[in-house]
């Protein structure tokens, strides 16, 4: 993976990506492909707002290096799992240790179900980068593969598209849209994720019109 990074962040670019390209995905939404775009946005991101990128990029690469089921108990834990373990990791490579704590934030506010705030400009970045990865046509597409990873079908048989009803992603993937992706678009820190996310948000709801035309 080739991205524009100083000379100094190169060798340990390198060393992230294969690092976690023996990570395990739980679900096909979270694979080594997921953890790139991510990557690639957070690099972006963080040379449009001028942040540390010395924390910016081991944080994109190792924010899912401890993945946890969506139906485990310990899913609300799993971003400060990963924060342990990536300090875990850094430290034992010799990264700088003055660094670590702001890395295991990043890592730790990145997640949806965890709610921690953001402290820094780099854990808005990152955070701003994972919730990119959920919208627009690349979001449809991970919402569609890990739905029916869990068996679930496209739309409940009764109000498919949650007009009358709370919506529920365990019962129809298409819920999923309601319960959280519809909700992302305000939620980012950035101006740049903010242009990006209003964009895929808007795409979004073209597909789920489009979808409604089709199946009615």
């Amino acid at each position: 993976m080739n991205i524009a990074l100083p000379d100094d962040l190169q060798r340990w670019h390198a060393i992230f990506e294969k690092a976690v390209s023996q990570i395990e995905a739980v679900d096909p939404g979270h694979d080594i492909n997921h953890i790139k775009r991510v990557v690639n946005s957070a690099v972006q991101f963080a040379n449009q707002e001028g942040a540390n990128m010395q924390v910016v990029l081991p944080a994109a690469w190792l924010h899912d290096c401890v993945q946890v089921s969506k139906a485990s108990r310990l899913r609300s834990q799993a971003s400060q799992l990963a924060a342990g373990k990536a300090t875990e990791l850094l430290s034992e490579w010799g990264y700088q240790a003055d660094l670590l704590p702001a890395i295991a934030h990043a890592i730790e506010a990145h997640s949806y179900s965890a709610n921690i705030p953001c402290q820094t400009l780099e854990a808005q970045i990152v955070q701003d980068a994972d919730r990119m990865d959920a919208l627009g046509a690349i979001g449809i597409a991970r919402t569609l593969l890990v739905g029916a990873s869990f068996g679930n079908p496209l739309t409940f048989h009764e109000d498919p598209f949650c007009y009358h009803r709370t919506p529920d992603d365990k019962a129809a993937i298409i819920d999923h849209f309601y319960t959280k992706l519809l909700k992302l678009k305000d939620s980012f820190h950035t101006r740049a994720a903010l242009q990006e996310a209003s964009k895929r948000h808007q795409f979004m709801q073209q597909y789920l019109s489009q979808l409604e035309d089709e199946l009615t």
